[in-house]
């Protein structure tokens, strides 16, 4: 049995394992450093997490059975040049990670996707998306994003940044205002932010979860207006892209039991075509190990890469 060393690289922490051939997260192999505010003006603190984290698994026992690593990261990235320039970490723009990790590793084989990209990996592979040839897997956290699975392989595009659901624009640019993508319309901060300019006053997502739970007028309009805009970018996606199944995930995702039943019903009000409109929403069967046993794919299932 082969190991590859996956990462994932986001906003908050860079995170990295050893994973096996099954996609199973070796045990005591899991380490975890934090990239923060002070990463994002000071890329020397990003490339000391990332030796961290590698240096932890590298200490592992079983280290001598890793073949190749895979990552995982916040984007947009260059896939050729083996760059990323994350946008909540401006000082990485144009950061060479896969230089840096065959530094810290030793190791030659290293492949890199965007983070949505291995999630969706993971769960064509492992997850709820298991078996479906056609899908997008997404995450509704601090930002949105996204993969795509397309006659049963990933599609990366010519720089790796497919998949990128946050960013599709649908609000319109009307009376001079500036045109909203899915993210600023639906992730965990915007809809939080929006809900207090309407007057509520609770700070955080899970005080938002609370509050809809209690039939809080803002809480509801607050994860509708976020179901919502997921929604109509998920029928431009299955217009596009005559898609079978959407998998949603992420922190934010759970801020409502209904939150799937809510986006697939904004998916058939926004869709002109039927087979757009019978997109089925389910949530992620990998949880939070979905985007390490993501990159992990990248060794482990080139088949699906």
């Amino acid at each position: 049995m082969t190991l590859a060393l996956a990462l994932d690289l986001g906003g908050t922490k860079v995170e990295a394992a050893l994973v096996d051939d099954a996609g199973t997260i070796v045990a005591g192999s899991r380490h975890r450093a934090p990239t923060g505010a002070a990463a994002a003006s000071d890329v020397s603190l990003l490339r000391s997490a990332i030796d961290t984290v590698v240096d932890g698994c590298r200490s592992h026992d079983r280290w001598a059975e890793v073949t190749a690593a895979g990552i995982g990261a916040a984007g947009p990235i260059d896939m050729t040049a083996g760059t990323i320039s994350p946008i909540n970490l401006p000082a990485a723009r144009g950061f060479a990670i896969v230089e840096a990790v065959r530094a810290a590793s030793g190791l030659s084989s290293v492949a890199l996707r965007l983070d949505g990209t291995c999630i969706a990996l993971a769960e064509a592979w492992l997850g709820a998306a298991r078996g479906v040839r056609n899908a997008i897997v997404f995450v509704v956290s601090t930002g949105v994003g996204g993969g795509i699975v397309s006659d049963g392989r990933i599609v990366a595009g010519s720089s790796g940044n497919a998949g990128h659901l946050g960013q599709l624009v649908v609000a319109d640019i009307t009376d001079g205002a500036a045109a909203s993508t899915v993210e600023q319309r639906a992730s965990g901060p915007h809809i939080v932010a929006w809900a207090r300019a309407q007057g509520w006053s609770g700070t955080t997502g899970e005080e938002l979860a609370a509050a809809y739970r209690s039939g809080e007028d803002v809480a509801v309009a607050a994860v509708e207006r976020s179901a919502q805009a997921i929604g109509v970018g998920l029928a431009n996606a299955a217009t596009l892209l005559d898609l079978d199944l959407a998998v949603v995930g992420g922190g934010f995702s759970f801020v409502a039991d209904d939150y799937p039943e809510r986006i697939a019903a904004a998916v058939r009000a926004a869709s002109v075509n039927a087979y757009a409109a019978r997109l089925r929403v389910v949530r992620a069967g990998l949880g939070g190990d979905a985007p390490l046993i993501g990159a992990a794919a990248l060794v482990h299932r080139t088949d699906l890469v």
